[in-house]
């Protein structure tokens, strides 16, 4: 089944250096832009992080400081990068929880002004999980009857989460082709921000979903614990999580 689009969706995966998402980079991005006529294009980029690629990490994806010694580094192509989002729905496989936060931080470290929690976001995993919960491999063996060749290459694992989720859409029935509704099932969370320190609770208000002020409305802990802000924008923390944390104080120094 062809995706009904509306917009264009993107679909992307990132190769990176480790999976600490405040501190890991990017060391290859792949993405397929769909656009509503069905038209595609493929980008990949390998990126310098400016830090040592683990050898653990390398023996993932085969990318070795050696391969990216002569690429760019991510804030020398984020602006590029960031005009292609724009505007689009975002896809991947595990991207919820780990390339979209680490994709965040990265356009933040690079002052690129894009944000991404308002473009709507379907993780083909979640889908796959609450359904069938296995691996990328699997899921394309199960849904497509291939197998997955040159796993964990960004090319080859875009292209598969691509032709996951068409499969999907095909093989159920009550899973709507509509990109707002794939995205509203790909969420296991209600996160305000990438790493989900922050939730909405059932009456849609920001609360911590950590610590000492765990359940607790995030503008009231400001109020009475003005500290804590300070704790957290010096603590290790994503910048993204600074960044919502900034964004909720400011609107209660305006109310």
């Amino acid at each position: 089944m062809e995706l009904n689009l509306k917009k264009p969706v993107i679909f992307f995966d990132l190769e990176t250096t480790g999976t600490d998402i405040s501190n890991d980079r990017i060391v290859e991005i792949c993405y397929i832009k769909v656009s509503p006529d069905g038209k595609e294009v493929e980008y990949t980029k390998r990126i310098n992080p400016g830090m040592h690629i683990p050898e653990t990490a390398s023996a993932v994806h085969g990318i070795y400081d050696e391969d990216v010694k002569d690429c760019p580094m991510f804030k020398d192509v984020a602006r590029d990068i960031a005009k292609e989002f724009e505007g689009c729905d975002i896809a991947g496989f595990n991207s919820n929880r780990f390339d979209l936060p680490l994709l965040a931080e990265e356009f933040l470290r690079a002052q690129v002004d894009i944000d991404l929690s308002r473009m709507r976001a379907i993780d083909v995993q979640v889908l796959y999980h609450k359904r069938e919960p296995r691996t990328l491999s699997a899921a394309y063996k199960f849904y497509c009857g291939k197998v997955l060749e040159d796993a964990h290459s960004a090319l080859a694992d875009t292209r598969a989460t691509y032709e996951v989720l068409k499969s999907q859409l095909d093989f159920y029935d009550d899973l709507e082709n509509d990109m707002e509704k794939l995205s509203k099932e790909s969420s296991f969370t209600n996160n305000v921000d990438f790493a989900g320190r922050f939730i909405y609770d059932e009456n849609g208000k920001e609360v911590f979903n950590f610590g000492k002020y765990k359940g607790m409305p995030v503008d009231a802990v400001l109020d009475r614990d003005p500290g804590y802000y300070g704790w957290m924008m010096n603590g290790e923390f994503p910048l993204n999580t600074k960044q919502v944390l900034t964004r909720i104080k400011l609107r209660g120094i305006k109310r």
